[in-house]
């Protein structure tokens, strides 16, 4: 059973109880009000989903989408909805579990379906947050380069390796987001109004974003039947490798570190039972709009200026630091390339900063910790290690281990997900009843197909394609 310690954060539900109770007085008085006055107060009141846009429009995502675009033009603009249609499903999911009971779901799941479960799930996502951290640096570190060599700083020498200067403008850029993300983060895990801070801090970055590419494909301009048709007519290119691109971007859009964060963001605001309506329009206006308005906008930029028709292959090997260069003889100047990098820092800020926060809070969980503003701000600091990407990468060992251990939880947690969501004996009537709970555990059920197909083939990808690598390298340090 359900115990005083398994229930809530020590954030806005206690810091601020009476913010939090005017708060579920005003929803209430909202139940009866026009669409549009409730539309207007709930995108007011969203947060949560803010920190699964930020965590998830990092370097993936910037990486993704200039693959795609760059390969395939607007024909795969409708990968992207689908993908995040199906993760806010499972999110929604997820969220009335957690609104209804109260409970953090590590010790909830633990006691429910199993503590090894539960520990695999935590563990997972530290992992994840850890080893994704370093290629958020190492793409903010590319970009400030390359504004540097646009600038005329030379960074690189006679032997293609970086100069001192180069060094400089990595560590530089480096520092700075870790200090801006400490202090946000910091905030967050503070007080009520800390957490307010933050959300507001997430909202101007994503927003910056979303701006940013926005001016480059205002730049490059759109082809507004070729935009419908790659919205609406659900084409796969029969080019080599289109399907892999397709079904792998389906089935991981959501990474592990994101369904951990979740909950536990909507109870630090202090929600409960009366904020499940307020919690859909935040997952819908938080999370999938921006993730949509990002990718979407990356991969026609990429369509208007790399795309070639004719070449009909898949350039996997472009780099989103290679995209903001090509911008230049297309739009005529070096203001695309700039906006654009200043794009991409800003992804890999959004998602360093969630990172943290989601260690925050897993770390206290896995250790059986009392959430304290201290132990939760030393907790954040376990992902940043992942700063010395600016001038390095991790070796091949620890991402292929990393992907072994997220890409197989990732479908899991969905199970997880969809039992406890059914689970009459624990929710009760939340489980919900008649047609809509019929049609939405069939999306439920969908979305866990499409993330064990994603994570399968990334697995292959990420994993088993890279096992002959790692077993070569010791023969060849040997023959040296």
């Amino acid at each position: 059973m359900a115990t005083q310690q398994t229930k809530g954060l020590p954030m806005t539900a206690r810091w601020d109880p009476e913010r939090l109770q005017r708060e579920i007085a005003d929803l209430q008085a909202l139940e009866g009000r026009p669409f549009f006055q409730r539309a207007g107060a709930y995108v007011k009141r969203t947060g949560p989903g803010l920190l699964q846009s930020a965590m998830t429009l990092g370097a993936g995502s910037a990486a993704a989408s200039v693959v795609a675009g760059a390969s395939f033009g607007y024909t795969l603009l409708w990968v992207q909805p689908i993908a995040m249609f199906l993760g806010v499903c499972m999110f929604a999911a997820l969220g009335n579990i957690v609104l209804t009971t109260g409970e953090r779901p590590y010790p909830a799941f633990g006691r429910e379906l199993h503590k090894s479960v539960a520990f695999l799930w935590a563990l997972g996502t530290v992992v994840a947050s850890v080893i994704w951290h370093f290629p958020q640096y190492g793409l903010a570190a590319g970009a400030a380069r390359d504004l540097a060599d646009l600038a005329g700083i030379a960074i690189a020498d006679s032997a293609g390796g970086f100069t001192p200067a180069a060094y400089g403008v990595s560590f530089g850029v480096g520092v700075a987001i870790l200090g801006l993300n400490l202090f946000t983060t910091w905030n967050y895990g503070s007080n009520a109004r800390g957490i307010k801070f933050y959300e507001w801090f997430l909202r101007c970055i994503i927003g910056l974003v979303i701006l940013s590419f926005a001016v480059v494909v205002i730049r490059t301009g759109v082809d507004w039947s070729e935009l419908m048709r790659g919205f609406c007519a659900f084409q796969l290119p029969d080019t080599p490798g289109a399907a892999t691109v397709v079904l792998g971007a389906i089935g991981a859009a959501v990474g592990i570190n994101m369904t951990f964060l979740y909950p536990y963001s909507l109870l630090a605001k202090g929600w409960g039972a009366h904020h499940k309506k307020l919690a859909r329009w935040d997952l819908a206006m938080s999370m999938f709009l921006p993730f949509i308005l990002v990718t979407s906008l990356v991969i026609i930029a990429m369509a208007n200026t790399v795309y070639d028709p004719t070449a009909q292959r898949t350039l996997q090997d472009i780099k989103p630091v290679d995209a903001a260069q090509a911008l230049v003889p297309v739009m005529g100047s070096s203001l695309g390339r700039i906006i654009f990098d200043l794009g991409l820092i800003g992804m890999t800020c959004g998602a360093i900063s969630a990172h943290m926060v989601v260690c925050g809070f897993t770390v206290c969980e896995m250790f059986g910790l009392e959430y304290t503003t201290a132990r939760y701000r030393a907790c954040t600091l376990v992902p940043a290690v992942g700063f010395l990407g600016v001038v390095t990468t991790t070796p091949i060992w620890l991402p292929v281990a990393a992907s072994a251990i997220c890409l197989t939880m990732l479908p899991i947690a969905y199970i997880m997900f969809f039992i406890l969501n059914n689970k009459r004996s624990y929710l009760g009537d939340a489980v919900g009843h008649g047609w809509k709970r019929a049609v939405f555990n069939v999306l439920l059920l969908v979305a866990i197909a499409m993330a064990t197909i994603g994570a399968a083939i990334k697995f292959k990808s990420g994993v088993v394609d890279k096992i002959p690598q790692l077993l070569d390298r010791p023969a060849a340090a040997a023959a040296r």
